[in-house]
């Protein structure tokens, strides 16, 4: 069997970089768990958002965390009341987590993506909510496509869905493809997102590819 790996684990050191940086060497096991157990949290708490992704800077005595969003205000919250909510929670799930009674300074900001659709992500978070609603499958990823393809930096979009689409018994994958998308190339400068659709009869896998040119 073949094995497919993810485009940008595929450049990490080439062309992008990690999403988690600081000092990670005086305990690398408990700060990667760490990182595990806050995207995991942030990503339930914050599902109907639009987070892109989220980036974890470690310094010697503060945790900084940027959340990229593409609906920033209902983090944030009246008067910065959602954030305030959202550290306290973080950093009782921290607590638990952390062997030591020391526990490091927690900051969070946010911050806006300006254009949703030039990023894989959030529209593979908008292709799931709508199977969400049970709406045709082939409908959903056209006009995805189409409102992504508006965009000049975009050269090429791929879209695959996978799972019982439209409730039929049988489980199948179909992909949609318009311009250009070069996989192969290192320099290709691909985005990739991957969300899932829990709908009431079943989950269905949402993987999306957009290509932006070649970066050097």
């Amino acid at each position: 069997m073949t094995s497919k790996v993810s485009p940008k684990i595929y450049r990490i050191g080439k062309t992008k970089k990690w999403d988690s940086k600081g000092f990670y060497e005086s305990d690398f096991a408990t700060f990667l768990q760490e990182d595990f157990e806050i995207r995991k949290f942030l990503n339930e708490s914050l599902r109907t958002v639009g987070v892109e992704r989220i980036g974890i800077e470690r310094s010697f005595d503060e945790l900084s965390i940027l959340i990229y969003s593409s609906r920033p205000g209902l983090i944030i919250g009246r008067g910065g009341e959602g954030v305030k909510n959202l550290k306290e929670k973080l950093e009782k799930k921290l607590d638990s987590l952390s062997k030591d009674s020391k526990t490091k300074k927690i900051k969070i900001e946010i911050r806006e993506v300006k254009n949703p659709w030039l990023s894989a992500s959030l529209v593979a978070q908008d292709v799931a909510r709508q199977l969400e609603k049970r709406l045709p499958y082939r409908r959903v990823v056209k006009q995805a496509i189409h409102k992504t393809m508006i965009n000049k930096e975009v050269k090429g979009v791929r879209i695959q869905v996978k799972g019982r689409l439209n409730g039929v018994e049988i489980a199948r994958g179909e992909h949609f493809q318009e311009g250009q998308l070069k996989r192969m190339m290192i320099r290709g400068k691909i985005d990739y997102g991957f969300e899932l659709a829990r709908c009431s009869y079943g989950v269905i896998g949402v993987k999306v590819l957009i290509y932006k040119g070649e970066e050097f």
